[in-house]
């Protein structure tokens, strides 16, 4: 058996007791362990000097080995199936922080019977004891990694069920539409005549143009859960690093008055007002024959290709000029307004001529431009509202309390389910297949809607959606 299919196997085993840290490895004041299974209670009893008497009552006690050696003095809760996050009877141990003190306790836990949890696995028993659904097991993921404000309210909008209600409402919708067919099929000289076809096409609309609708929320989901991409662009020294530190509000990248300093890039996320930002600084795109420079501006290259908005930066009208056309180059067979570019005149408190940017800007067809001082501050709050308004272009308003689809497998699915729809609208409505025929497209839409929120058959689709999650969750 290979090593997948023995770590499938022991999630699939129900009689397993399972036990981990939920709390990250280090120097710290607690840590929290998470014992759950059929055999949690009997193991917390034999490792307790006192046992809670009646669940969610928390109990400082005496922890120890199966030698009854003392490991710490901690406080332990009990929670009884199915009242509990796994559904399974469980327990948590808050022990005292640092390395050794709760990897002797799961030690303990183990030598009473319990094994190692997976990645995931709590969160999987969960699941699969109906505690949640797969959309929701995703949303505990997102929210333990999220980077800003506006993941964190999206992650807890589908942890609340709000995506999944979405998406069991359109599954009713369909399953409705299946019920017309088959009544036009099975009954056709029923008193009240056969249903008219503009019944079924009106529901048929009104279903096309909210699973639609649903559908054109990814790109905003993309946008929230992993932060838009916003490229850094220029020559070497025209002070990319400096207004990548002004941006982000600390001084993380190298600025020197040497060119090519910057050789890899460097990412950070800005908790901005519309959509949070992953900006890049990159290396300065020119003409090298350093071979390690050279590998720096192929990853910023990179980074461009894949951008929603570039910053072209220059101090001055050439190397703006010089800036716009490395991108465009960068870019391709891209269309130069996709993503949109942006000219940044940099160090616009320096004494001496400055560059009409507005004019250069409108003359090359840049989306916007404006000057900005890393040393000063001055426009660099603009400059985030300005790319703000771009990505809101893009992917329409942020409504971060509506559902998004925040993940690839959400848009595969609905983009199914919808395409589905459509084949059984030129089936149905040309009359080139039976109606019986027809409405098969009907149940894989809804089958497709099904599987999204966890209808699941298939074990591999559950390793999939638990391959990210942390040991303890």
């Amino acid at each position: 058996m290979s090593d997948g299919a023995a770590a499938g196997s022991a999630v699939r085993g129900a009689a397993d007791t399972i036990v981990a840290i939920a709390t990250p490895t280090g120097r710290g004041a607690l840590s929290v362990l998470r014992v759950s299974g059929p055999r949690a209670h009997e193991i917390g009893r034999a490792m307790m000097s006192r046992w809670p008497s009646h669940p969610r009552q928390a109990v400082l006690s005496d922890v120890h080995d199966s030698a009854g050696v003392t490991l710490d003095q901690v406080v332990v809760v009990r929670y009884d199936a199915p009242a509990s996050f796994t559904g399974e009877d469980s327990i948590e141990i808050s022990t005292h922080g640092g390395l050794v003190v709760p990897t002797t306790v799961v030690a303990a836990a183990i030598e009473q019977g319990a094994r190692l949890a997976l990645p995931g696995e709590f969160t999987r028993r969960a699941v699969l004891n109906g505690k949640l659904d797969v959309l929701q097991a995703e949303a505990t993921a997102d929210l333990i990694a999220a980077g800003s404000r506006a993941a964190q309210r999206v992650a807890l909008q589908q942890l609340d069920g709000g995506l999944s209600r979405r998406i069991a409402a359109l599954r009713d919708q369909v399953i409705a539409i299946e019920a017309l067919i088959a009544y036009d099929i099975d009954f056709p000289e029923e008193d009240d005549g056969p249903i008219a076809p503009e019944r079924t096409l009106a529901a048929l609309e009104a279903l096309e143009g909210a699973v639609g609708g649903l559908l054109a929320t990814a790109r905003g989901g993309e946008l929230v859960r992993e932060g838009a991409l916003v490229v850094l662009a220029g020559a070497p020294n025209v002070g990319k690093s400096s207004l990548f530190n002004a941006l982000i509000g600390r001084s993380r990248a190298i600025v020197t008055a040497i060119p090519g300093t910057t050789r890899d890039a460097l990412e950070a996320v800005i908790d901005a007002e519309s959509w949070p930002i992953r900006l890049v600084d990159t290396a300065g795109l020119r003409a090298t024959n350093d071979p390690v420079e050279r590998l720096g501006i192929e990853v910023s290259e990179s980074y461009v290709r894949r951008a929603a908005a570039v910053l072209c930066c220059g101090e001055d009208k050439e190397g703006l000029r010089a800036a716009l056309h490395a991108t465009r180059a960068a870019l391709g067979e891209r269309s130069p307004d996709e993503p949109p570019i942006v000219l940044v005149g940099t160090k616009c408190d320096l004494p001496g001529p400055r560059p009409d940017v507005a004019t250069l800007g409108k003359e090359l067809g840049a989306a916007a431009w404006l000057d900005v001082s890393a040393e000063t501050g001055a426009g660099v709050q603009k400059l985030l509202n300005v790319v703000g308004d771009l990505l809101t272009r893009q992917a329409g308003a942020p409504e971060l309390d509506a559902p998004l689809l925040t993940q690839a497998r959400h848009q595969h699915a609905v983009a199914k389910a919808l395409g589905e729809l459509h084949d059984f609208r030129r089936a149905w409505r040309d009359e080139s297949l039976p109606a019986t025929i027809a409405a098969v497209h009907l149940h894989a839409a809804a089958e497709a809607l099904r599987d999204l929120i966890g209808g699941v058959d298939v074990e591999n689709v559950l390793d999939e959606v638990f391959r990210r999650f942390c040991v303890g969750k």
